[in-house]
């Protein structure tokens, strides 16, 4: 047929275009749906139903002539996406709008005319085909409308209508709210597709959609037409398929079916009771399918939810969308199975990073990475492959996070993924890392790595300021060198080790001696030098700065920006609040939620995050409560050790454990508080390193190089670099890159990941623990019932004496809030993770790694959180 026009004189008014015409590059104008409609039509051996494409520019034209419809959109815009009345109602209004337009004369001459091309009377599907629809990034299944069977031209155009309304479905409308996607942007074009009427249909995954796995295909069929299986009317047929075999299928009583009527429109109706119970396709068939959808996948690029036909035997294909729930699996230079392990669950922050964070953090760390989905990964795969090192590693990997353990044990039992190298591993083959030299119990060491990394960032930030321009990068390159070598340095990770190995001493000994769980939760509180917990305690000495000027606490009630802190010195006390903030901050204004991101906002440039913790200090403590509670932990280690001490005296061989214990003791308090320096020091670092890219960014936006300061963020430290040099930018590069980095957000890390794409959760394999009880690490005892306040931003918590926190994950940034609350439940974290460390600082029952705590616990709940034990009761 090719291209149809209303008006042959106008190229831009060119509305209807055959489906034999349209690729994968005409999206803007056909749709999601309708352009892979079109590249599907270009593959060798696929079926695809013939029809046309009414494009956008013809929806332009409809909407253009609804009442009001500008003044509609603005408002639709300001909605919350959890404002559901709100939207029901105003999309309604438009939806019901759009379908009372009339449609243009000349518009719905052309329409009849393609229907002429191809049968006036035959039946058609009618079916959305939305710009932002099925992308790589988004899939829009089931948000706009299909209408099935549809007979006769005037059928045809009311159904044209209603395609066009239902890009204004209330789902639709959240889902744009949502991903921050501009209602204005997305368009829709509408397919009109010959029927076929099927004997089965149904849908092919060609990667498991539950657990990830590009080599796993899985086939779900019915009888009839489809809706009965995206309706949920029936339950389908499931095959499973691998290596061009069957693996499993499990055939269902299909009870129901969708069939077409006659004259138009669909019906349910019953299947025949020696039909029920048989399979809607052979084995046969389901192998041929997969083969088919496997040209499919490799044709797209990507993995593919694909919708299909069967009739007499031949398969028709009505649809196929990538499946984008899919975690990314990292690029590797080879075909060989490889494990990798997520960095963002040991460094407790699983969030989506920007590519200029991802490109930094790369740069300067010790361990080679890999990106997918906007996360790092590591490669364990041949430390797992050697049994020496595989046994380490996994003991290892037990103590910081027992579902990394647990997960990566059940890839390795009766399973061949990695193959077992000799001892060694062959070269290449990275280490463990062993046990490092011994030190002495000398608090003077801490004193002289501190004083080194001091040294280190004043010596960077003086040399970083007079250098700009393509020279500043060439000087970040040298910077990050010295970067690394300060956090490999040999005695660093010495006094770290030693803190960590006096814990674990302390735990097991005292456990085997006297049955004491968890004794150092207790023996390390208090400990000198954690930067962490000072920083938690500092917050509450501007508090006291702040408590005796209600002026002042009024004023920062009202904060709305982050300019607030010019308006103090106007106020009554201001001045002294201002200088005890800006003390803070001059100490601590380098960190920030998520602060491995070098793209996210720190607290120097958001001070405003910090207003509601320091206000909450405010309310709930007594003037020295900073003082009071450092003495009051102090004090408690010590008759914690006193009381251990004696006890160990009264066992056989007595003095020569209690004499051990004691050094011990003595050990873990001089080291385990510098276990959280060394990240202070390196968020120190990179807020050196972006305040000079910042200051470059700047200078490329007065240029005219970038449109946005924040541009930067979406490029690598590399790419970057060649913006400086060159003053040239791929501004299309940066609008992929921030869609790219919005599809990641909504994507959940696994802890393992293969090479095939399988994410691996691992599990708690415990029958000691009450009915119901959700589950975790125990971190640091005691047990606390209390309030659950579920926050997932710092900004955005509202606490009362007794709440425990609830949260996915907590880096350093978050321990401002700990000096209020009762309790922790994280749903990431091990032992010695920093929310961990601070916890026990703190004396606060904690329980980490807890699967789905946020969901599965609602804000406001009354839960026990049991912090020896490991697991939390949700109570009545």
């Amino acid at each position: 047929m090719g291209v149809l026009s209303v008006d042959e004189g106008h190229s831009d008014r060119e509305l209807l275009w055959d489906l034999r015409e349209v690729d994968g590059s005409q999206v803007p104008s056909v749709g999601g749906k309708a352009a892979h409609l079109g590249d599907l039509t270009r593959i060798d051996g696929v079926r695809v139903p013939p029809g046309f494409c009414l494009t956008t520019a013809a929806f332009r034209r409809v909407m253009a002539r609804v009442p009001s419809i500008d003044d509609r959109l603005d408002r639709l815009s300001r909605l919350s996406p959890d404002d559901r009345e709100a939207i029901g109602t105003l999309s309604a209004e438009i939806r019901r709008s759009i379908e009372e337009t009339a449609i243009p004369a000349d518009l719905a001459a052309a329409i009849t005319g393609a229907l002429a091309c191809f049968g006036e009377q035959a039946a058609y599907a009618v079916r959305s085909s939305a710009t932002a629809e099925d992308t790589p990034t988004a899939s829009f299944a089931g948000q706009q409308d299909t209408y099935l069977n549809v007979v006769g031209s005037q059928a045809i155009l009311r159904h044209v209508s209603q395609c066009w309304a239902s890009l204004f479905t209330e789902r639709a409308v959240s889902y744009r709210l949502r991903n921050s996607i501009d209602h204005r942007t997305a368009q829709m074009a509408v397919v009109v597709q010959q029927m076929v009427f099927p004997d089965a249909s149904g849908i092919l995954f060609t990667a498991d959609p539950v657990t990830g796995n590009r080599k796993v295909a899985t086939v779900d069929a019915s009888f009839g037409l489809g809706e009965a299986l995206v309706s949920g009317l029936v339950n389908p047929d499931v095959f499973t398929v691998r290596d061009g075999e069957v693996v499993t299928g499990e055939v269902a009583a299909k009870q129901r079916a969708v069939a077409a009527l006659p004259g138009g429109g669909t019906r349910e109706v019953a299947i025949d009771a020696q039909r029920q119970d048989q399979p809607a396709l052979t084995h046969a068939q389901v192998i041929r399918l997969v083969r088919l959808g496997r040209r499919i996948e490799a044709h797209f690029g990507r993995p593919q939810d694909i919708e299909w036909c069967l009739v007499d035997d031949d398969f028709h294909i009505v649809q196929s969308r990538p499946i984008t729930t899919l975690f990314p699996i990292p690029a590797a230079a080879d075909q060989e199975n490889h494990v990798y392990l997520s960095v963002g669950h040991q460094q407790m922050m699983t969030d989506a990073m920007r590519p200029l964070g991802l490109s930094m953090w790369t740069l300067t760390a010790i361990a080679s990475m890999r990106e997918a989905g906007g996360r790092l990964f590591v490669d364990a795969t041949r430390l797992l492959a050697a049994p020496a090192s595989r046994a380490s590693f996994l003991e290892m990997a037990g103590r910081t996070d027992p579902l990394t353990k647990d997960a990566l044990e059940s890839l390795l039992d009766g399973r061949d993924f990695i193959p077992t190298l000799p001892n060694g591993g062959g070269p290449g083959t990275p280490t463990t890392g062993g046990a490092p030299a011994p030190i002495e119990n000398d608090p003077a060491i801490v004193t002289e790595l501190i004083a080194r990394s001091e040294a280190s960032i004043a010596a960077l930030r003086r040399d970083i300021a007079t250098v700009t321009g393509p020279a500043l990068f060439d000087f970040l390159l040298a910077a990050f060198q010295e970067h690394k070598r300060a956090v490999s340095d040999p005695l660093s990770m010495q006094a770290i080790m030693a803190g960590m190995e006096a814990t674990w001493w302390l735990n097991d000994r005292l456990h085997e001696w006297l049955g004491e769980r968890n004794a150092a939760d207790t023996l390390t509180l208090s400990a000198p030098g954690n930067i962490t917990a000072e920083m938690g305690l500092a917050l509450l000495d501007v508090a006291d700065v702040i408590r005796p000027y209600p002026e002042v606490v009024a004023f920062l009630e009202g904060v709305e920006d982050d300019g607030f802190l010019d308006g103090l010195p106007a106020l009554p006390g201001g001045t002294e609040a201002r200088a005890a903030i800006e003390g803070y901050l001059d100490r601590y204004g380098m960190r920030c939620v998520g602060e491995i991101d070098i793209t996210r906002p720190r607290w120097s440039e958001r001070p405003s995050t910090l207003v509601p913790v320091i206000l909450d200090n405010v309310r709930l403590f007594e003037p020295g409560a900073a003082r009071r509670r450092f003495a009051q932990g102090r004090q408690q280690a010590q008759h914690k050790a006193q009381e251990v001490l004696s006890r160990l005296r009264a066992l056989p061989d007595g003095q020569r454990k209690a004499e051990e214990t004691e050094r011990m003791i003595d050990r873990v308090r001089t080291f385990v508080g510098y276990r959280e320096y060394p990240k202070y020091g390196i968020i120190s670092r990179y807020f050196v390193y972006k305040h000079a890219l910042l200051a470059e960014a700047e200078r490329l936006v007065r240029a005219g190089v970038l449109a946005e300061t924040d541009d930067v963020f979406y490029l690598t430290f590399e790419e970057f670099h060649e913006v400086a040099r060159s003053h040239q930018v791929d501004h299309e590069l940066i609008r992929q890159r921030r869609d790219a980095f919005r599809w990641h957000q909504a994507l959940t890390p696994p802890r393992v990941l293969t090479s095939d794409g399988e994410a691996i959760t691992g599990a708690y394999r415990r029958d000691d623990v009450p009915a119901g009880a959700l589950v975790g690490v125990p971190v640091s005892a005691g047990t606390v019932d209390g309030r659950a306040r579920v926050i997932l931003d710092i900004a955005q918590a509202d606490l009362e004496a007794g709440d425990i926190l609830v949260t996915a994950h907590t880096d350093p940034s978050w321990t401002p809030l700990f000096v209020g609350i009762a309790g922790l439940v994280t749903e990431v974290g091990g032992a010695m993770t920093h929310g961990a460390v601070i916890a026990r600082e703190y004396g606060l029952p904690a329980v980490v790694s807890v699967l789905d705590a946020t969901r599965l616990i609602q804000d406001g709940q009354r839960i026990r959180v049991h912090g020896s034990d490991g697991y939390v009761e949700i109570l009545p």
